[in-house]
């Protein structure tokens, strides 16, 4: 093969690299404006995982690589006056000008050419001359430039400001630097790639770095390789503790803000992105570096499995893209954190440190208690203080007083339609779907959106509460639960609004009924989809026929015995559509502003506190996010939970979407709990308010890493009590927890223990428990002159 490598980096040299040993006979040549001796940029990190591939892929220059790393296992986090370690990590570093020089000595001793201060020729004439044409050319490619229109290639410049130095402290360990300052908050990520030198990251809000006069620097122009010194120097005036007297070191260092990029496809015909020409992830969750090597060693694997380069171009995308999709989704997790660190300075360092580190949602309270079980349990025992239960357990399990209403433990059972109800009767069904999760150990069990009259329901099996009938059902089901678990039951009331009058789930969700059924209303006469009916516009005597009808059923609900109330202004429908811009076109005084938009749910609101007995709490759900341009976002979700609770809501249950057909939610694991997590602490702690976080949370591990970093208050979990109505109490069994945050009924309680299964591992042999003892965690630091040490 003829293959042009455009960039001469560390993923398109390692790429050459692999290649030429695994095909001698190739002709392959890389292309570098710069010298081979210019790099911008101080270390780069890697994790076990990566160095395990590259030392497969090829030991000479993973043998050449390990002679250079510095090793460490501790993060440690500084912030206000404390220090904490966290440990079992697991760190490799280097200076990216000895990662360079080495894949550039590996790629001239297999036979590679690479032409340094030299710019490739077009990249047309390289993809008709060539085999394969990589496009190694950075985050800035000007080959994904010429080819936009193939790529498809998105740009999301961050809010945060940040500058890459070095220094000669060498710091023992993973570093940050949490920094109070009288501009606001900035942090530091600092960390050793040799035995002389460190690298440091200073960001900050763009608020922040414009309020210390970092701004200035706009009115400059800095040529290429020319660092902003009056900003490097005010830099080291500000870091003084954390420098220490050392000097700051600059290379090409000038304020940036980072660009995330994605691309709708990496291939064009022969030509191929790799690394960050095809994605960026931000830096706090590692390294550039990393990503591009895995790429390189990916496609090298592809182009020798498959039978020829389109296959194996299309395999490569296949396999690297979910990869790259999990760490950008992780790194955006992580880059949003540090955007919004000044909300979270507030908490106990204890709580800060755990927080930090598990910012990501990839190391969580289960990965903690394997790297470091020492800190969790530490973690642990903060926690059952801070709660005042006086019992060490797992977070999940600690007790929560919502309002008035005590909560064995933290999980709740999300509402969930269920669409058996019989012209609005509940059935046998929501007696044993709601019977059974209740006595599966949930604090809190939800009942689905109960609704509010005939045309108020979504389905023709969705339940209501606005018949004695029905009234009598629901008391049923709250007797049952109250008498055989320890669980409490909430009822959440809704009106379907503009999505009214459609299928069951299963025959076609949000798919109007073919006769229409019943007419729909909503606060403007906008459908939620093209094949939705076109909603009537609710008068002002309408309005408060069905305020008048939630109250009716309010009163029904605390007469049925009820524990909490929710208030459905979620997810499209009739509160929800007034809430949300896309779906209220109203000039009165119910539409246009947030203010008036909010009117209506909080005159509902008002109406059914006021008929609620005062000793039970309320709830109200809200779409924190519309997920569509021009909708409400987490600012205005944050405005409307403090409405709420200042109206008197004892908790905010924070779920998006859902609000319009064209939505574009940006779907993975716990997505839905940065926007809880923010009303949590502009709302939630100053106000006093419960915040309840849902969304694809499907673990316990999850769950407990969510409320031990202080993300929210309770936890909904969907999906998986249907898949298993006990998860909650085999969560307990599957922790070696038993205690009163996990009650088994007597019925089950022989079944409290994890079965046992078929044994796979035998015992240690004896000797071998003597000369390998458990050692605990490993704080290894990093000590210049030898390998890492505790």
């Amino acid at each position: 093969m003829r293959i042009a490598v455009i960039g001469g980096g560390p993923g398109g040299l390692y790429f050459a690299a692999l290649t030429k040993a695994l095909h001698p006979e190739s002709e392959i040549r890389v292309w570098e404006r710069n010298a081979p001796d210019d790099t911008f940029g101080f270390g780069v990190v890697f994790s076990d995982e990566t160095l395990g591939g590259i030392e497969h892929a090829d030991p000479v220059i993973h043998g050449r690589m390990a002679e250079r790393f510095a090793r460490w296992d501790d993060v440690d986090v500084h912030f206000r006056g404390t220090v904490t370690s966290v440990g079992g990590q697991g760190f490799a570093a280097m200076s990216r000008k000895d990662l360079l020089r080495i894949l550039q000595e590996r790629c001239a001793e297999l036979g590679v050419r690479v032409d340094f201060r030299t710019q490739a020729p077009d990249v047309d004439a390289l993809a008709r001359d060539s085999d394969l044409v990589i496009a190694a050319d950075g985050a800035n490619s000007a080959v994904r430039t010429k080819y936009a229109d193939v790529f498809g290639p998105t740009v999301d410049l961050r809010r945060n400001k940040y500058m890459w130095l070095g220094t000669d402290r060498v710091f023992d360990a993973f570093k940050f630097y949490v920094c109070e300052t009288p501009y606001g908050v900035l942090q530091v990520h600092g960390y050793p790639y040799d035995a002389g030198h460190s690298t440091f990251i200073v960001e900050m809000h763009d608020d922040v770095w414009r309020r210390v006069g970092f701004a200035d620097s706009l009115g400059r122009t800095f040529a290429p390789g020319v660092s902003d010194d009056a900003s490097i120097a005010r830099i080291r005036e500000m870091l003084g503790e954390v420098l220490d007297g050392h000097a700051v070191l600059a290379n090409n260092s000038k304020w940036q803000s980072f660009p995330t990029v994605t691309n709708r496809t990496w291939r064009h015909g022969n030509v191929v992105l790799l690394g960050d020409a095809a994605h960026t992830a931000h830096f706090s969750i590692g390294s550039g570096t990393k990503l591009a090597m895995e790429d390189a060693l990916a496609l090298v694997a592809c182009l020798h499995e498959q039978p020829d380069v389109p296959t194996a171009l299309t395999a490569y995308e296949a396999e690297r893209r979910p990869v790259v999709v999990s760490t950008q989704r992780a790194a955006q997790a992580s880059l949003e954190w540090f955007e919004n660190i000044g909300q979270y300075v507030g908490q106990a360092p204890e709580q800060f440190a755990f927080n930090i580190v598990t910012r990501s949602r990839r190391i969580t309270y289960d990965n903690l208690k394997l790297r470091d079980p020492e800190f969790v349990a530490g973690m642990d025992r903060w926690f059952a203080d801070e709660v005042g239960s006086g019992e060490v357990r797992p977070p999940m399990f600690q007790p929560f007083r919502l309002g008035r209403l005590e909560l064995a433990n933290r999980v709740v059972v999300s509402p969930m339609d269920m669409y058996s109800a019989d012209d609005g009767m509940p059935t046998n069904f929501h007696l044993v779907h709601l019977g059974s999760r209740a006595l599966g150990g949930a604090g809190l069990v939800m009942t689905e959106m109960v609704c509010v009259s005939p045309s108020g329901r979504i389905t023709p099996g969705c339940a209501g509460i606005y018949t004695p009938e029905q009234e009598a059902a629901w008391a049923r089901v709250v007797e049952f639960v109250h008498a055989r678990s320890d669980a409490k039951i909430g009822l959440q009331l809704g009106h379907s609004g503009r999505k009214g009058s459609t299928k069951l789930m299963w025959e076609g969700i949000d798919e109007p009924l073919p006769d229409g059924n019943w007419p729909v209303v909503g606060p403007s006469a906008v459908p939620y989809s093209p094949d939705n009916q076109v909603p009537r516009e609710l008068s002002r005597a309408e309005l408060d026929a069905i305020t008048a009808e939630f109250v009716a059923c309010a009163e029904a609900g605390a007469r049925a015995g009820f524990d909490l109330l929710e208030l459905h202004c979620a997810h499209g429908y009739l509160l929800s559509s007034f809430l949300s811009p896309l779906s209220n076109r109203r000039t009165d005084e119910y539409g246009g502003s947030l203010e008036n938009r909010l009117r209506y749910p909080l005159q509902v609101f008002d109406a059914v506190r006021a008929a609620w007995p005062g000793e039970r709490p309320t709830s109200v759900r809200i779409s924190a996010t519309d997920w569509c341009e021009g909708g409400t976002d987490v600012e205005d979700a944050v405005a409307i939970a403090r409405a709420f609770a200042e109206h008197g809501a004892d908790a905010v249950h924070v779920s998006t979407g859902q609000v319009v057909k064209d939505e574009r939610p940006a779907f993975g694991r716990s997505y839905q709990t940065p926007y809880a997590d923010r009303i949590r602490h502009e709302v939630g702690r100053p106000l006093g308010v419960a915040v309840i976080a849902v969304g694809a949370i499907s673990s316990y591990d999850d769950v407990n890493s969510i409320l031990l970093a202080g993300r929210a208050d309770l936890v909904a979990v969907g999906r998986p009590h249907l898949y298993d109505p006990h998860w909650t109490l085999h969560a307990a069994a599957e922790q070696d927890y038993a205690g009163p945050g996990a009650t088994w009924v007597p019925q089950y309680r022989a079944g409290s223990r994890k079965p046992p299964s078929g044994r796979t591992d035998g015992p240690p042999p004896r000797l071998q428990l003597i000369r390998e003892p458990d050692r605990g965690t490993r704080h290894a630091r990093w000590r210049p002159g030898g390998d890492a040490r505790p």
